[in-house]
C-alpha cells in the first residue's frame, strides 16, 4: 500500500493537487457548520430564508458547471478556470462581511459561488489530464486519494472554524476562509502547469463528443443523485432520532457523526487500492447493497450503540459513493475529463439539495424511523439501476468513445 502510495507521486503535479484538495476540504468545512446560524442569530433571518438562500446559491454552481464542462474539454485554459474559481470563492465568502441585505447579499453570494462550484471538478479533471499523461495505471487509486483528502479537510475545518469563531468571531472566520482560498488559487498560480485541453482532439474529433443526455450517463446520474440525496436526509434525521426517538444524548450523536467520518478516510483509500481487481460499476452494487443493510438496521433500531456499530456500513457506503463515484464516470467518459467531473459533482449537489429540503419534511409527516425506510425504498431503487446498468468496459466494449445522441440516431 505504502509503495503505490508513493508511486501516486510520479504523476506530474500530484503534490500539489494533494495540497489543493485539502485545502478546497478545510475551506468548505471551516464555515459551512456556522453558516445557519449566521444567518439566522446575526442577520436576524428566518431558516426558512436561510434553506432559500442555500438552495439558490448551490444551483448556480450547477448551472456554471454545466455551461464550463464541455468546453473545459475543448481547449479552455483549465489553470485559468481553476485560478477564477478560487478568487471568486475567496470574493463570495469576502462578501458576507460587507453585504447585510438578504436580497444583495443573495445575488453577490449567488454570482461568486456560482462561478467558484467550478473550482473542484476542474481540479479533478486536472489531476485526471495529468495521470493520462503520466500513463499512470493507477488513476481509480489517484483520485479516490485525492477525494479522501476532501473529506480528512471535513474533519480538520470544523475543528479550526471553532477555534477561530471563539478568537475572532465571524469576521475571522469569513476572511481566514477567504484567505484559504486566496492560498490555493496562488499556489495554482505557480506551480501547476498551463496546459490546453486538445492533445486528444483529433481523436475525439473523429468519434465525435459525448452528449449528457446519452442513456449510458443519465441513467446512473439519477442513480447517483437518489444516493447523495438518502446521503443528507440520514445527515438530518439521525441525529433528530436519536434524541427524539431513542432518548440518547448529544455526545452519542457526536460519536455517530464523528466516527462516520473517520472511518470514511482509510476505507476510501483501501477500495481506491482494489481498483485493479474490482470495477468501479461492481464497487457502486457493493456499496448500494452495503446501505440496504444500513438503512434496514436503522429501521428495526432500538439504542443509540447499535447506530454507533452501524457506521461501519455507513462510512464503507459513502466511502464507496464519495471515492469511486467520479471513477465511475471517468470509465464512461475518458477522454472527456471535465464532463465526466462536472457530471458527477452536479449530481452530488442536486442530490444533496433534495435531501436537505425532502429529509425535514419527509420526517415531520413520516417520522424519524419511518424516514429510513424512505432511504431504503431510494437505495433499492439505485441498486437496481447499477444492477441493469454496465459500463463499455464490463460489455466488453472499448471505452474509447461513449457515442453521442445524435450519432445513436
Amino acid at each position: 500500500m505504502f509503495a503505490r502510495l508513493k508511486n501516486l507521486f510520479a504523476i506530474k503535479g500530484y503534490s500539489l493537487f494533494v495540497i489543493c484538495m485539502l485545502l478546497v476540504g478545510i475551506g468548505i468545512s471551516i464555515t459551512q457548520p456556522y453558516l445557519s446560524l449566521y444567518f439566522t442569530e446575526d442577520l436576524r433571518m428566518s431558516a426558512g430564508a436561510f434553506g432559500v438562500f442555500m438552495a439558490i446559491s448551490s444551483l448556480s454552481g450547477v448551472v456554471v458547471n454545466s455551461l464550463i464542462a464541455k468546453n473545459s474539454d475543448n481547449g479552455l485554459d483549465r489553470k485559468g478556470l481553476i485560478i477564477l474559481a478560487m478568487l471568486s470563492s475567496a470574493l463570495g465568502y469576502g462578501s458576507y462581511l460587507v453585504f447585510h441585505n438578504f436580497y444583495i447579499l443573495l445575488f453577490v453570494v449567488t454570482l461568486f459561488n456560482g462561478l467558484g462550484a467550478a473550482a473542484m471538478p476542474q481540479i479533478y479533471a486536472s489531476a485526471q489530464e495529468s495521470a493520462n499523461e503520466s500513463k499512470s495505471d493507477d488513476k481509480t487509486f489517484a483520485m479516490s486519494t485525492l477525494r479522501s483528502l476532501v473529506s480528512l479537510g471535513f474533519l480538520i475545518g470544523p475543528l479550526g472554524g471553532t477555534f477561530i469563531l471563539g478568537a475572532l468571531g465571524y469576521k475571522g472566520l469569513f476572511l481566514g476562509t477567504s484567505a484559504i482560498y486566496l492560498i490555493i488559487a496562488s499556489l495554482v498560480i505557480l506551480f501547476l502547469k498551463k496546459r490546453k485541453t486538445v492533445q486528444n482532439g483529433k481523436k475525439r474529433a473523429g468519434a465525435g463528443s459525448p452528449s449528457v443526455k446519452n442513456k449510458q450517463i443519465m441513467v446512473p446520474l439519477i442513480a447517483f443523485i437518489f444516493l447523495f440525496a438518502v446521503n443528507a436526509i440520514n445527515s438530518i434525521n439521525t441525529p433528530l432520532f436519536i434524541v427524539n426517538e431513542l432518548h440518547g444524548t448529544h455526545s452519542e450523536v457526536g460519536l455517530v457523526v464523528s466516527l462516520s467520518a473517520g472511518l470514511e478516510i482509510p476505507i476510501m483509500i483501501v477500495l481506491g487500492a482494489l481498483s485493479k481487481k474490482i470495477s468501479n460499476h461492481s464497487l457502486m452494487i457493493l456499496g448500494c447493497l452495503v446501505s440496504v443493510m444500513y438503512y434496514l438496521i436503522l429501521s428495526v433500531s432500538t439504542a443509540s450503540w447499535q447506530l454507533v456499530a452501524a457506521q461501519l456500513l455507513q462510512a464503507t457506503a459513502v466511502a464507496i459513493l464519495m471515492g469511486n463515484g467520479l471513477s465511475y464516470f471517468t470509465d464512461i467518459l475518458p477522454h472527456s475529463p471535465g464532463l465526466s467531473t462536472t457530471i458527477y459533482s452536479n449530481g452530488s449537489t442536486i442530490g444533496r439539495l433534495i435531501g436537505n429540503l425532502g429529509g425535514g419534511v419527509i420526517a415531520q409527516f413520516a417520522g424519524y424511523r419511518n424516514v429510513y425506510f424512505v432511504c431504503l425504498f431510494f437505495v433499492i431503487f439505485s441498486l437496481f439501476i447499477f444492477w441493469k446498468t454496465r459500463t463499455n468496459k464490463e460489455k466488453g466494449v472499448p471505452l474509447r468513445h461513449v457515442p453521442s445522441v445524435k450519432e445513436g440516431s
